[in-house]
């Protein structure tokens, strides 16, 4: 029997083996990343992800590094605190031939170190015999590409593919190729800092001899090339600023690229707020956070802009972007300038029903590669997505308010009003205040909310809704849309607007509570179908009603009750969907999983209620379920399961990791639980009920920006149930008040 979800979902990946409890380390830089073992090979047999990427194609599929044929043994691995280089320390296995060992193992320390650059792959091997005898040893590298589109590596079939052409073999370089379908020519050139002993399209062999300490290096030089006549003429709007491919001397100097890339590095850091912990653990999450964030920032014309995931979704996503930059926003609000104006660039100005456009829609997705060249899969420039629109608003009107950038709002100004117009004429289509979608692509995602599933929204008994439907939680995000643009109309001296915008979004409150409370549930409900039936669904959504301000006190306190739940919170974290609920399954995508940007969204909402009790239990959740997980890393979600003392969470087979909103959900938890806002036109920071869990004795920030290069620092210290705040150091003008 087929799985419904095979037939129904389009865009579903596939899943043969687990990578529960595994470890890939990954590498990014702008449009390129790499997924491979902890030796540092790639093996991308089966649906296995591994491999270096650029652009949406898999450009290598396979890189194995072998002495004398045989595996090297792993002694250790790790990327750098930064994700800048990734090192593993290997030495050879026992080396034997009829029955002889003649190469005892542990002779041989081989260092494997790999950084990536736009479009290339850099690693450098360096090997040391420790033998007594002189030593004469192979050494191998086995490679291949199979230039598989993204969606393919996901599992998506296609009935045709290009070709395959031949490799083009020199002294001690090769290039393999590969012409698309879109007739575009996709080349990996592998380049070493020796010649080869022997070189072909799939091998490379070295003999080396080695005395006692000295040692050899060799470097592999992997550069992607895109070339064709139509290659020049790719519609799909490229975020990332053009990196052409490195010449052949900056290929193989390896220490320069490396030193170029600490001091990029550095200069991304500074940044940054610097956050500390007292909790060596903690202080190690909360900056790993911080690394990831960096690591999926691809520079734009407008500024850094995280791409949403690893491997699945290394683009830009405008509603993961968004999240992102709100998570971001009190330590770094650079981030949320380049999404904005990246965002404001890629706005719909047409009716395109294939890619679910209309006028003034924010992106939902862009993707290279040669499938979204050749509409086999509709996300070149795809525009399903319900909230992007309202939340690039909301993100708009906190931006200003964290920063007081009056000149960026009003550059930005046009590209609200045309959001702002999509959500009257287009979002509420049919006018009655509130924002539902349909799909209008046959193609495209059925359900266009942040739950995306094509089973995520139903009825108390199970039966799917039906459209256009309008989600609890994207009428929170209009609220604080009108709200948000009220603001900055008012600032920009367009009294009128704002008084439009404020009676509206006190009209939708009005309708959304009559609407959407669902009295037996003591909760709202998760969504109006087409016939504007409420589906009666205990759902995390609810949660986010609290981030808009939509909701009534009385009633964000009944949802935060029910939210701390145990049908809805595992112990762990926030539940997308009560256990007691029909379609209820822990280990699915959306229908009872947790995710962590869900849980830190929901916070920002109790926050701003007061309600600090949840947080503090999310919070420390969350913590200690990253301590589970390889690379203390948070993932895109789990599974939803109980918790279960000693045991850690659930991991999901295929979740992306890292992944952007996910790395920024314990800094957005952070800044929850100390209760802190940023008035960047007043100079002002405000610290209301500030809360630490059990394990933060202490919290310090340093370098925390307020206004135009002003900053100041600051110390939290837990206290049983009380914090304290310490100014350690502030600039003139800067204003601290804390409300206990």
């Amino acid at each position: 029997m087929k799985d419904s979800a095979l037939t129904e979902d389009h865009f579903y990946i596939l899943a043969t083996s687990t990578r529960a409890g595994q470890s890939s380390p990954v590498l990014k830089k702008a449009d390129t990343f790499a997924v491979f073992n902890p030796h540092g090979d790639m093996l991308a047999s089966g649906l296995s992800e591994h491999g270096l990427y650029h652009d949406g194609t898999r450009f290598l599929s396979r890189l194995q590094l072998r002495i004398a044929r045989r595996r090297p043994l792993l002694l250790s691995s790790g990327a750098t605190d930064h994700n800048d280089l990734f090192t593993a320390d290997l030495t050879n296995p026992d080396i034997s031939e009829d029955g002889h060992v003649n190469v005892p193992r542990n002779v041989l320390h081989i260092a494997r170190s790999r950084l990536l650059r736009p479009a290339a792959c850099l690693d450098r091997i360096t090997l040391v015999s420790f033998a007594e005898e002189p030593l004469s040893l192979s050494i191998h590298f086995e490679m291949e590409a199979d230039f598989a589109d993204i969606f393919e590596v996901r599992g998506t079939h296609r009935e045709r593919r290009g070709e395959l052409l031949p490799a083009l073999v020199q002294r001690s370089s090769v290039e393999l190729r590969y012409r698309g379908l879109d007739s575009v020519v996709r080349a990996t050139r592998l380049s070493w800092s020796l010649p080869p002993r022997e070189l072909s399209a799939g091998a490379a062999r070295f003999e080396l001899d080695f005395t006692r300490g000295q040692p050899h290096s060799l470097d592999l030089a992997i550069t992607c090339h895109v070339t064709g006549p139509e290659a020049a003429d790719v519609q799909r709007p490229e975020p990332a600023k053009h990196h052409p491919a490195p010449s052949a001397s900056i290929e193989r100097d390896f220490d320069a690229a490396v030193s170029t890339s600490e001091a990029q590095s550095r200069a991304e850091a500074a940044d940054f707020c610097e956050v500390s912990a007292s909790n060596r653990e903690l202080h190690r999450w909360l900056n790993h956070a911080v690394a990831d964030v960096r690591m999926m920032c691809t520079a734009t014309d407008f500024g850094p802009y995280p791409y949403a995931g690893v491997p699945w979704y290394n683009t830009a996503f405008g509603r993961d972007g968004i999240v992102t930059a709100l998570e971001l926003l009190w330590l770094n609000p650079r981030i949320a300038r380049g999404v904005l104006g990246y965002l404001a660039s890629m706005q719909a100005t047409t009716v395109d029903p294939q890619n679910d456009a209309e006028p003034g829609k924010i992106l939902h997705e862009t993707r290279g590669g040669e499938m979204a060249a050749l509409g086999e899969v509709p996300f070149r420039r795809y525009y399903g997505s319900v909230d992007a629109t309202p939340l690039f608003l909301c993100l708009a009107g906190a931006y200003y308010q964290r920063t007081g950038d009056l000149d960026l709002i009003r550059s930005l100004w046009p590209s609200i009003e045309r959001a702002m117009e999509w959500i009257e004429r287009y979002g509420d289509a049919d006018g009655d205040g509130f924002v539902e979608y349909s799909r209008r692509s046959a193609e495209g995602l059925e359900q266009q909310g942040w739950k995306d599933s094509h089973d995520s929204v139903f009825h108390a008994d199970g039966s799917l809704a039906k459209p256009p439907i309008a989600l609890v939680e994207v009428q929170s995000y209009v609220y604080s849309a009108r709200n948000s643009v009220a603001l900055l109309a008012d600032r920009l001296g367009l009294a009128r607007v704002g008084e439009v915008q404020r009676a509206r979004a006190d009209a939708l409150r009005e309708r959304f509570e009559e609407a959407f409370w669902c009295p037996s549930m003591a909760s709202y409900g998760l969504a109006l179908d087409g016939d504007k039936r409420l589906c009666r669904v205990h759902t995390s959504n609810a949660g986010h009603a609290l981030f808009g301000g939509i909701a009534r006190d009385v009633r964000a306190r009944l949802v935060a009750r029910d939210l701390a739940k145990p049908h809805l919170f595992s112990g762990w974290g926030v539940r997308t969907l009560s256990s007691a609920a029909p379609r209820y399954n822990p280990m699915s995508y959306h229908n009872g999983s947790v995710w962590p940007h869900d849980n830190a969204l929901i916070a920002a909402g109790l926050s701003r209620y007061g309600l600090t009790k949840l947080i503090l239990a999310t919070f420390q959740g969350l913590f200690e379920a990253s301590q589970f997980m390889p690379s203390r890393r948070m993932p895109e979600l789990f599974c939803g399961f109980a918790r279960r003392a000693p045991e850690g969470p659930t991991l999901y087979p295929v979740a992306c990791s890292p992944q952007s909103w996910a790395a920024g959900a314990p800094l957005w938890l952070l800044q929850s639980c100390l209760g802190l806002s940023i008035d960047g036109p007043a100079r002002r920071v405000r610290i209301k009920k500030p809360r630490l869990p059990d394990l933060a004795p202490e919290i310090t920030l340093r370098n925390l920006e307020v206004s135009q290069g002003r900053t100041l620092d600051l110390r939290f210290d837990r206290h049983g149930d009380d914090v304290s705040v310490t100014v350690l150091r502030r600039d003139r003008k800067i204003q601290v008040a804390i409300v206990k």
